[in-house]
């Protein structure tokens, strides 16, 4: 007898699932996609627990018959395929007819059904490892869709399922993409007791734009309309100066279905070169419109790659759109007019003030005997003329007036005055700043030179790890608390993390559903706004990844991530006292030489280096 056999259809199916169904995410994608297929005007999303409890779809479309309704949980059961040709010409969203059976595989799924003409719905349970019951109930016009304990009976998977926050992150990112392809659709997202999302019907893409992200995010953003033989290009790109350091808000649809593409984010960072700081990211929302032949969707077992036929010309195309949209917006390059006729500016060359002389600084008069705090007052008790108090002592002898600030038993302390400047002297001595960069001092064989930057994340590293193993800190309080708009998905990672945020320092409250507000934040940190709303983007970064581990890992981890975030957003020493200051927190630590990544902090220059210089 051979080896091979073939697999039962649920386990078929359960592996089949791990390419389609890889999170909650992907749940609330597909059902959402098979709602709009429908011609559903209205979608609610429902989830609890992050989709790991309960995800429930509810939309007004179509709604499926009873056989339908049996059928839609088999594998490759589509109405949109009908032979090889269909495939090349993809208008929909779903087609392979998989996903309903990939999610009915891993988890307990129950589909209340009714079209329009039907007096009575339809109710499917699937269960107990592939059991299947039907029956007949009241039920709204078209799907209703409950999805409980997804990976219930494959626990490896549920296992490696991220914290609440980033779960829930994710969902948000899904349900955002189909948002975006559906203004005239309404849409709502609720979780647990919250509602994260309510759409209505948009009037056009930028309204809906700003329902989604914010008004902030639609007010950065410029209209790109450009209309050629093979594609057409709309939608939206950013301002540059609105360019970030956190990856989001890029967005690439084609014919209504959003991919990713790598190799057309190119494109646009092409576009953008020269106008944007190196690490930052502009937003952009683009949609391509081409005939479906030309691209291929089925590429990927998720659809969000795609194929184009003619790639290369696409990024061209792409390339001089947004350059041309940035240009109109006097975002790019200056336009060279016609000067013909123009009036001649005269050209200052580095000679012109050896031959036409240099232009002489207007000389001030001076009076050195005017002094304005000089009043004489009258012999009368009262005030004077000048609203002085007559009962002022009588001025010094040898003196013709008396100050309104003198006073009787004044104290002298040029000595304290003096002993100001030698401590001033002697810390300039010690420590040198040199463009806010570096510190020079010496050392016992020469001199040390410490790289300010670098310094500041060895502190923060040693202090923060501190922080986090016994909950103390210290919280400098903004002067002006700072609003900052994060988005839905990032508002819950501060809500999962507050806690931890505290313990380090961070004072930082929400404020409606996709926003933060930073009352302080820990010592060593700016409390200026614009360095405050980039730390915000930072710290979205750092809890988008999993703390979840063996403690003493995942305190260094986020230690070494903090310090990084505290370096950049620390101010370096203004004076030498500062620079001193900074020195002495360095050297207080474990280790001063390298930062926790291992990088040098500090250089010594021997004598015998410095003397080969002369």
């Amino acid at each position: 007898m051979g080896k091979l056999q073939v697999l039962p259809a649920q386990i078929a199916n359960m592996i089949a699932a791990g390419e389609v169904v890889q999170r909650p995410a992907s749940v609330v994608k597909e059902l959402m996609e098979n709602a709009i297929d429908a011609g559903a005007t209205q979608v609610d999303v429902i989830v609890a627990d992050a989709g790991r409890t309960l995800i429930q779809v509810i939309d007004n479309g179509s709604g499926m018959s009873a056989s339908d309704a049996l059928l839609c949980f088999e594998r490759h059961a589509t109405s949109k395929i009908a032979s090889a040709e269909d495939l090349e010409a993809i208008g929909t969203y779903g087609f392979r007819g998989e996903a309903l059976a990939s999610i009915a595989a891993v988890a307990e799924i129950t589909l209340k059904t009714r079209r329009a003409q039907d007096e009575t719905g339809t109710q499917v349970s699937i269960s107990d490892f592939g059991k299947i019951k039907s029956a007949s109930v009241a039920a709204a016009a078209g799907s209703n869709f409950a999805v409980r304990n997804l990976f219930y009976n494959t626990p490896a998977r549920r296992k490696f399922m991220k914290s609440d926050a980033v779960e829930l992150k994710h969902i948000v990112e899904e349900f955002t993409r189909i948002a975006l392809t559906r203004p005239e659709t309404a849409f709502t997202l609720r979780h647990g007791e919250r509602d994260l999302f309510v759409l209505r019907k948009a009037k056009s893409l930028k309204f809906r734009v700003m329902d989604l992200l914010g008004q902030n995010v639609a007010g950065e953003i410029v209209d790109i309309d450009v209309q050629t033989s093979i594609v057409k290009v709309s939608g939206f790109v950013a301002k540059p100066d609105a360019a970030k350091k956190t990856l989001g808000n890029q967005f690439f649809f084609v014919n209504g279905r959003y991919f990713r593409s790598p190799y057309l984010h190119k494109a646009v960072m092409k576009a953008y070169e020269g106008m944007i700081s190196e690490g930052t990211t502009p937003s952009y929302f683009i949609w391509l419109e081409t005939d479906p032949h030309s691209v291929d969707v089925n590429i990927h077992p998720t659809k969000t790659e795609v194929k184009f036929e003619e790639d290369n010309v696409i990024f061209q195309i792409l390339y001089a759109c947004i350059k041309e949209t940035l240009g109109k917006n006097a975002f790019g390059d200056g336009i060279d007019f016609d000067t013909e006729g123009a009036v001649p500016l005269p050209q200052l060359g580095r000679s012109f003030e050896e031959f036409h002389g240099a232009a002489k600084n207007p000389s001030p008069l001076i009076d050195d005997s005017y002094d304005p705090f000089r009043a004489t007052y009258p012999d009368q008790i009262g005030l004077d003329a000048d609203g002085f108090p007559s009962s002022a002592p009588a001025p010094a002898a040898g003196r013709t007036g008396s100050s309104a600030f003198d006073t009787v038993g004044a104290v002298d302390r040029s000595q304290e005055y003096g002993r100001l400047f030698e401590e001033n002297s002697a810390a300039n001595a010690r420590a040198l700043v040199v463009q806010g960069k570096f510190i020079v001092s010496t050392a016992a064989s020469g001199l040390m030179l410490v790289n300010i930057r670098r310094a500041w994340e060895r502190i923060l590293y040693e202090r923060t790890l501190k922080q986090l193993a016994s909950n103390a800190h210290v919280t400098q309080t903004a002067l002006y608390p700072v609003q900052v708009q994060v988005g839905v998905a990032a508002r819950g990672l501060f809500d999962a993390n507050a806690e931890r945020l505290a313990g380090l320092g961070f004072d930082i409250t929400p404020f409606g559903n996709d926003t933060v507000v930073v009352n302080g934040v820990p010592e060593g940190y700016s409390c200026e706004s614009g360095k405050v709303e980039q730390m915000v983007q930072d710290l979205v970064l750092i809890l988008s990844d999993d703390n979840s581990g063996v403690p003493e890992v995942v305190n260094t981890s986020l230690a070494s991530k903090f310090a990084t975030l505290g370096s950049l957003n620390a101010e370096a020493p203004r004076n030498a006292a500062e620079a001193l200051k900074l020195l002495d927190m360095l050297f207080a630590g474990g280790n001063a030489e390298v930062t926790s990544g291992g990088k040098k902090i500090i250089s010594i220059i021997p004598v015998s280096e410095l003397e080969k210089k002369f």
